[in-house]
């Protein structure tokens, strides 16, 4: 599955703090997300699913995402069905290997590119 795999302004990657949820561009989209930090050794921190303004404004006070605050964290998503969110949330995690986060759901993974 080829995914639009979402920038902010200038071709850049979105600053996850900085990010307008308030924005149009975030009524009702669904699907999902990706959060890394950019510290020397960029890692994926969290990868989800859901209602992305919904999901990035909570997971904007969670400690365990914030432990990563100081190595600079972005963020990008991508629309995709309520049918394939868990099995694209799977390959996902099976591929980047999240620091932060528990079990994603069981189902097959559904192969889609990536944002890099």
């Amino acid at each position: 599955m080829i995914l639009n795999w979402i920038k902010c302004g200038g071709d850049q990657w979105c600053d996850f703090f900085n990010l307008n949820l308030n924005h149009s561009h975030f009524d009702n989209i669904e699907g999902v997300y990706i959060i890394w930090h950019g510290a020397p050794r960029a890692a994926v921190v969290y990868v989800g699913q859901g209602n992305i303004r919904d999901r990035i404004a909570a997971h904007r006070t969670e400690s365990a995402i914030l432990h990563y605050r100081n190595n600079g964290l972005f963020v990008t998503w991508a629309q995709v069905t309520d049918s394939s969110r868990n099995g694209v949330e799977r390959y996902l995690a099976n591929t980047w290997n999240p620091l932060v986060g528990s079990q994603c759901p069981y189902a097959t993974p559904i192969a889609v590119n990536s944002p890099w």
